[in-house]
């Protein structure tokens, strides 16, 4: 009965050098060099080939287990594991699961061919458009990247909401919060908390949204940075915010798990796991700040409330009020000079909601003005039926009837 053998190119050659030394055409010494083995191996491997012929040239594991490979049991358990409770994680995330949960370690390529054998399709890498690769910032804080991200984050156990993601472009390091939408309030809020944690940065890399750009006017953003001397930067295209980009995507997929993992399903206790545990979990696994230099600038001396606020300006009228929103504000006297008539006083309201009225770094005492008490409304006179203004003359003929 013929037997087929199958053999890889490094065996077809062993077979051509044993040969030539079975006729004495070179020696084992020459052999083994050419082989890239040692001598001892090619005395080893020579015998065998007398004893067994071509077949004693190939591995005695082909088609077996391997020696170091895992048990078939721990194989088996892993990928039933993952379609019953972890069927939409990725290979590494799976891993970090395996090790966190159930005390199972192993590398996540391992896990990949695994999975892929059983039929996980989604498990595979992805392939990417080559891009140009931008160098890092030098130092911690010369650059932070900034994006919201609208997502699905509870599943449907709460409302749909915006991650704001700020991310330090040389270390990695996030700093995250949940917002119902990526608007003026909760970007200032998301902002002052992050110069209250770690400084103020050199720069902020943001998109054209109308949060941070305007054509012809600074935003409240804008106008809050410009003050903190923090250098705005206007990407042109999401990818040239890869990094904060990729970190969105990267947290829409082991935020979104762990969010499930938690139960929880409100902005509140989101924000709260947030600041507790998944930002320092996460910035220990993948943030780098060895040996990089942190430019933050301290905020002592800055007023975060004042510069972190909605603001804008109003002209003082003679009788020393101004207009705000279709209300008048009475402008009292008090410690600070008040402004002369015709002078503009700038407003600030505050993310609590206070309001504040400034003039030449002066705060202003003011009240809003109440009118007076009662409803008025307009007398309407309606004319009697014989009132002249009812008779009138309409080309030839006379209407003595009322209309």
């Amino acid at each position: 009965m013929e037997q087929i053998l199958t053999m890889n190119n490094k065996e077809r050659e062993r077979i051509k050098v044993l040969s030539q030394i079975i006729e004495r055409k070179i020696t084992i010494a020459e052999a083994s060099e050419i082989l890239g083995i040692s001598e001892r191996q090619g005395y080893r491997l020579l015998k065998r080939y007398r004893t067994e012929g071509d077949i004693g040239v190939i591995h005695k594991l082909r088609g077996r287990t391997s020696n170091r490979g895992y048990p078939k049991e721990l194989r088996e358990k892993v990928t039933k594991l993952y379609w019953k409770q972890y069927r939409d994680y990725g290979a590494t995330l799976y891993g970090e699961m395996l090790l966190e949960y159930h005390q199972i370690s192993l590398d996540h390529e391992t896990i990949r061919r695994w999975l892929l054998r059983s039929g996980g399709a989604s498990i595979k890498r992805t392939k990417r458009p080559h891009r140009r690769k931008r160098d890092r910032r030098s130092s911690i804080g010369s650059l932070v990247q900034f994006d919201g991200s609208p997502h699905d984050w509870f599943e449907g156990r709460g409302p749909e909401c915006v991650l704001l993601h700020a991310i330090d472009d040389a270390s990695n390091r996030v700093f995250l919060r949940f917002a119902p939408s990526e608007n003026t309030a909760d970007v200032l809020t998301t902002l002052q908390l992050y110069c209250q944690r770690y400084g103020i940065p050199a720069a902020l890399y943001v998109d054209h949204g109308a949060v941070f750009y305007a054509e012809k006017q600074l935003t409240d953003v804008g106008r809050a940075m410009k003050q903190l001397g923090v250098e705005m930067i206007y990407a042109h295209s999401p990818q040239a915010k890869g990094r904060v980009e990729r970190g969105n995507r990267t947290h829409q997929d082991r935020l979104v798990k762990a969010l499930r993992r938690e139960g929880i399903s409100t902005i509140a206790q989101a924000n709260r796991y947030l600041d507790e545990v998944y930002c320092d979990d996460h910035n220990q696994h993948f943030a780098v700040v060895q040996n990089l230099i942190d430019i933050h600038r301290p905020i002592e001396g800055y007023d975060l409330d004042a510069i972190f606020c909605f603001q804008t300006e109003r002209q003082v009228r003679n009788d020393y009020t101004i207009t705000l929103n279709a209300q008048i504000i009475q402008l009292l006297r008090g410690p600070s000079p008040l402004p002369p008539p015709r002078q503009m006083v700038t407003v600030r309201r505050y993310l609590d909601g206070t309001l504040h009225l400034v003039w030449k770094e002066h705060e202003l005492r003011f009240e809003y003005w109440k009118a007076t008490s009662g409803k008025h409304y307009r007398t309407l006179c309606v004319p009697k039926p014989t009132h002249p203004w009812r008779r009138g003359t309409i080309g030839k003929g006379r209407y003595d009837k009322p209309y």
